[in-house]
């Protein structure tokens, strides 16, 4: 598996709009892309910061994984996953994490936010830190 840097911090919010307006005025950034991720059931809000991004996530529906995150985080947000650039692909960096005995989420890649393929390696297996491996397909 070969990492180039991380592609973004996942952060579950419960208020959008509200985190957006604390991120653009206080911190200084700038959203530069909001989108409906309908199989995630989620809303996203991307920043840049240097080459990472921040990934804000909203919750679209209550059964959603960002809704149950945000219950159990006592109706708070915070980090909900870490995710890395993939350079050799998403499906042999999930081959390798699997070989390694890592459990998985995801057997394959799927499309994710931004338009990358994403994979989600399991905290049980990755120190407790929900891991995300991501590929831009644009960049090959």
């Amino acid at each position: 598996m070969e990492i180039s840097h991380i592609e973004h911090i996942g952060i579950a919010v419960p208020n959008l709009a509200e985190a957006i307006k604390y991120y653009e005025e206080i911190l200084g950034l700038k959203c530069y892309k909001q989108e409906v991720v309908e199989d995630q059931k989620v809303t996203t809000a991307f920043f840049k910061v240097g080459d990472t991004k921040i990934e804000l996530l909203e919750a679209t529906s209550p059964d959603s994984t960002i809704a149950k995150f945000i219950e159990k985080n006592g109706g708070r947000g915070g980090m909900h996953h870490m995710a890395f650039a993939i350079e050799d692909g998403v499906a042999n960096a999930l081959a390798e994490a699997e070989e390694k005995g890592v459990k998985l989420i995801d057997k394959a890649p799927r499309k994710g936010a931004d338009g990358l393929q994403i994979a989600f390696l399991h905290p049980k297996s990755t120190q407790a830190v929900l891991t995300e491996l991501c590929e831009d397909p644009n960049k090959k």
